[in-house]
């Protein structure tokens, strides 16, 4: 079992403000967390290849591909206000 004063030490370098119950709680669901571990570290994965993903998917995105697109007016058509092909909107900042 993690002592409290171990709890206590990670928590501060976590910058994390634990009461006296959740040292103890922690306490105990660390050392499950350990413990389980250490079962992991026990089994045998001599044949078994290493992955950076559970999933053996490789890319699960379409190709990139260009296509047609809209033109320029019919993507202003309904814009309140437009100027040389372009979106016209206010002002946010203010220049100096």
């Amino acid at each position: 079992m993690i002592d409290r004063e171990t709890v206590r030490n990670v928590a501060k370098l976590a910058r994390l403000g634990m009461s006296e119950q959740d040292l103890d709680l922690f306490g105990s669901q660390l050392s499950v967390i350990l413990e389980n571990i250490q079962i992991l570290q026990e089994a045998d994965v001599s044949g078994v290849s290493p992955t950076a993903h559970a999933s053996r998917l490789t890319n699960i995105m379409r190709p990139d591909r260009s296509r047609p697109s809209y033109s320029p007016e019919a993507l202003l058509a309904n814009a309140p206000d437009q100027e040389d092909n372009f979106l016209k909107v206010n002002a946010v900042l203010e220049g100096e």
